[in-house]
């Protein structure tokens, strides 16, 4: 299974592909960090970020996109531009048919460190041990990118099952209650001439 995975930013963004299946040491494809000048409006910078974007899936065909979960913190203009950097890896991977997940930071670091208060450093370090780095990938942008894709590589499928099944689920319910609610209009409807039948 091959997989982008993308730790969004606007002044620093990620991009990480790795290949492999769960339960074996992926491997490493490509890896880089793209950086745009704060100088830049705002737009020209999101351009940027997508045309690199674009020049990945379409040399590297990946089977996934897996992206950062964008929380709220305390500084919004990094959120922002963290939010509008996701955005636009979603926007790419639509529209190229690429399926996408979210992972949150705790997530990715408990499936590469076994612990979801892991700190980059050891994140970084596992990375590098995992793919067989001889250095761990800097900046630490790039092992979270990595991180990313190893995270789906490896928890990816699992997770389109429980969400596959979470929709069939839903779907059923959905049914079960469009029976319902026809099943009490045919009950309040004469059947025969679509009146309402004798009041009790």
């Amino acid at each position: 299974m091959r997989v982008l995975g993308i730790d969004p930013g606007l002044t620093r963004c990620g991009l990480g592909m790795v290949d492999g299946v769960p339960g074996r040491p992926p491997f490493v494809l490509a890896v880089d960090v793209v950086r745009t000048s704060a100088h830049e409006e705002t737009g020209a910078r999101l351009a940027v970020l997508e045309e690199t974007m674009e020049e990945w899936v379409r040399r590297y065909r990946p089977a996934a996109v897996a992206v950062e979960r964008v929380f709220a913190q305390h500084n919004v203009g990094t959120v922002m531009g963290t939010a509008q950097a996701a955005g636009v890896a979603l926007l790419v991977a639509a529209r190229h048919g690429i399926p996408t997940a979210l992972h949150t930071p705790s997530e990715v670091k408990a499936a590469i460190t076994g612990s979801g208060r892991a700190g980059k450093d050891q994140v970084g370090a596992m990375v590098a041990r995992i793919l067989r780095l001889d250095e761990v990938p800097k900046p630490a942008d790039a092992a979270d990118a990595l991180a990313l894709a190893i995270c789906h590589v490896w928890r990816g499928q699992s997770t389109d099952r429980l969400d596959a099944a979470r929709q069939a689920a839903s779907g059923v319910a959905a049914r079960q209650q469009r029976a319902y609610a026809a099943a009490r209009t045919g009950a309040a409807t004469s059947p025969r001439t679509g009146t309402r039948g004798p009041r009790a």
